[in-house]
């Protein structure tokens, strides 16, 4: 199960250097601090976007998460978020106009190599303890004075500056993640039937399994996302899938249907917790222009996993019970929970600065010394707003995120519905057994891949787009992927619903579940990528709301998804779908013409 929110809190500075992305000049010390509290800032309004005279040359510039442009306008309603611009911030100058900067380094670290580093920001102090060369920027918050640390240029405990492969092998740990999580997600569905019968219960109360999990993955990260960014990401990690991971006991041993239930319910808790963190974390180690694919990469994890379970999980049924489903799951996460223990490191750059500041203070008394994370941390409240109370009202009144979270919404309701659908057609139509009648997920599986693969020429099209000089990039260049790729879902539908008949070949609607698949992949990662890029630093709140209605609707949609298919039948009722789905695929034709309105009339979507 995906839910991927960007960070909510303050990233590091530029990646490898303190300076600002787009420095003028290395020949004098810039702010990394002013710089670190702008892209920290929480719930900036922007002014309102100027719609461009003409749509020529205008397709695609998304601006980014670590974008160094102040806020142009405080929201005074954010209480606790950071503005460089406040009255309560001073980066303390000397007589030419220069923050006043240092470099500190001590121990095994003191070499004389170290002055070629950042020698901008001046002589550098040593001290009797071990710590790397480091940046200090003295500032004045709120009346008192603070000495901020910064990453040196090439600091190995950097994240921007960790071995491509090392990141590769975290950014695998976390899509390892994501998969048993999205395979526990349906895995479950496999089993309701022979479990209702053990347990002599109603089999729509065995759906509520999947309701619980799922409505635990809308509600939950609107309230944890904010404390996951206080801790840290590996405690946040390590903590909540090693409660996932034990949570499969209670399911395998469970005596009554609402024990099983209730685990469900925390199963989702402890589920969404890890994969909401997954775009944070790539934000801490990836620059902007690097993150598309491990995203990408991401999100084909997330949908593969959620739709690949049902092709095992029947057999398993089949073969020794649905208890050994919840027993096999539990036990396939402990290697993987050893590797987060004792392999997956602290992404978070400032929890480094943090402990060198704290070292500092000890070895020398100085209190002023300080991380940015340490002073720019925006409040809990305001925090809980963005995620929340913001998220819920970007949903309602801002047209692209309302319009984007239908759409994924819809794609994420479609999935649950051929939990039910697809037993209908290959068990009650072509009279196959349990365990055989999940190979038709196979195609959905090929679909994922597939749209993975063909997210490759839209990659490279933005890419090529932000590499030539003379095209403005706006956020609409996002969606060429989706309005060729989109399109698809519809019509895997179409193919579906009329392949259905018994008394036609399995072929037909195994064939139509791969274009279905292929679609929701694209429409994921528009709805995601093209959000991010329209709302900047209002992004998390954005995708917050749009995560809400998407697994709000997947969390409905099986406790009415068999009466729906036998009441209407299932061909008509997939007809409904393939209508609404059609509908549905105009969005980014849409956006792409009209986009540009829509952002300039809003209150928060950033400048292009």
């Amino acid at each position: 199960m995906s839910n991927y929110i960007p960070s909510f809190s303050a990233p590091n500075s530029r990646p490898g250097s303190p300076l600002p992305l787009g420095s003028p000049s290395a020949s004098r010390p810039t702010s990394f601090y002013a710089n670190s509290r702008a892209n920290s800032f929480v719930g900036t309004r922007r002014n309102s976007a100027v719609p461009p005279a003409s749509r020529k040359n205008s397709v695609a510039v998304p601006s980014r998460k670590n974008s160094t442009a102040p806020p142009s306008r405080r929201n005074s309603e954010d209480k606790g978020a950071s503005d460089p611009e406040s009255t309560d911030l001073e980066v303390l100058k000397n007589e030419k106009g220069e923050p006043l900067a240092g470099r500190i380094v001590g121990g095994k670290y003191v070499d004389p190599s170290n002055e070629s580093v950042d020698p901008e920001f001046g002589a550098i102090k040593t001290v009797d303890i071990d710590m790397p060369l480091t940046l200090t920027e003295l500032v004045n918050e709120k009346g008192k004075e603070y000495i901020v640390l910064g990453f040196a240029t090439g600091d190995k405990e950097n994240p921007f500056n960790w071995n491509p492969w090392y990141k590769r092998s975290i950014s695998t740990i976390l899509n390892l993640m994501t998969l048993f999580i999205g395979l526990a997600t349906t895995a479950y569905s496999s089993g309701i039937a022979s479990m209702c019968k053990d347990l002599d219960a109603p089999n729509i109360k065995g759906q509520l399994g999947l309701f619980t999990f799922n409505i635990s993955c809308a509600v939950a990260p609107m309230v944890l996302a904010p404390f996951c960014e206080l801790v840290g990401r590996k405690v946040v990690y390590a903590g909540s899938f090693l409660c996932f991971s034990l949570l499969f006991i209670g399911l395998a041993l469970a005596k009554d249907i609402d024990t099983i239930i209730g685990l469900r319910l925390l199963l989702g808790l402890f589920g969404c917790v890890g994969t909401i963190l997954v775009g944070g974390t790539f934000d801490d180690m990836y620059e902007p222009h690097h993150r598309s694919r491990p995203m990408a990469m991401f999100s084909w994890v997330a949908i593969f996993g959620t739709v690949a379970a049902p092709i095992y999980a029947g057999f398993i049924d089949q073969a020794i019970g649905w208890r050994w489903i919840e027993g096999i799951q539990g036990i396939a996460n402990v290697p993987l929970l050893l590797v987060i223990f004792f392999y997956f490191p602290e992404t978070r750059g400032g929890v480094a600065l943090h402990k060198r500041a704290k070292a500092l203070r000890q070895a020398t008394g100085d209190e002023r010394y300080v991380s940015a994370g340490d002073i720019l941390t925006p409040s809990l409240q305001a925090m809980l707003k963005a995620s929340s109370v913001k998220a819920i009202h970007m949903l309602v009144t801002e047209p692209v995120v309302f319009a984007f979270g239908l759409w994924i919404a819809f794609c994420w309701a479609v999935v649950f519905l051929f939990l039910s659908v697809i037993p209908i057609t290959f068990q009650e139509h072509h009279g196959w057994g349990e365990g055989v009648s999940g190979l038709p997920y196979i195609s959905l599986c090929i679909g994922t891949t597939l749209g993975w693969l063909a997210h490759h020429l839209q990659m490279r099209k933005f890419d090529r787009l932000v590499a030539d000089p003379n095209v403005k990039v706006t956020p609409e260049a996002r969606l060429y992927g989706a309005m060729y790729g989109a399109v698809f879902l519809p019509i895997g539908l179409f193919i579906y619903s009329f392949t259905q008949y018994s008394h036609v070949s399995w072929v037909g609607p195994a064939i139509g579940l791969a274009p279905i698949a292929f679609g929701i992949y694209f429409v994921f990662e528009s709805t995601y990528s093209y959000t991010a890029d329209c709302y900047g630093e209002s992004s998390s709140s954005a995708i917050a709301g749009q995560g809400l209605m998407r697994n709000t609707l997947g969390a409905v949609t099986p406790l009415f998804a068999n009466a729906f298919f036998h009441n209407v039948g299932s061909q008509y009722a997939g007809l409904i779908l393939a209508l609404f789905g059609t509908v549905l695929s105009l969005i980014p034709f849409v956006m792409f013409k009209y986009g540009y309105k829509l952002r300039a009339r809003s209150k928060l979507a950033i400048e292009m």
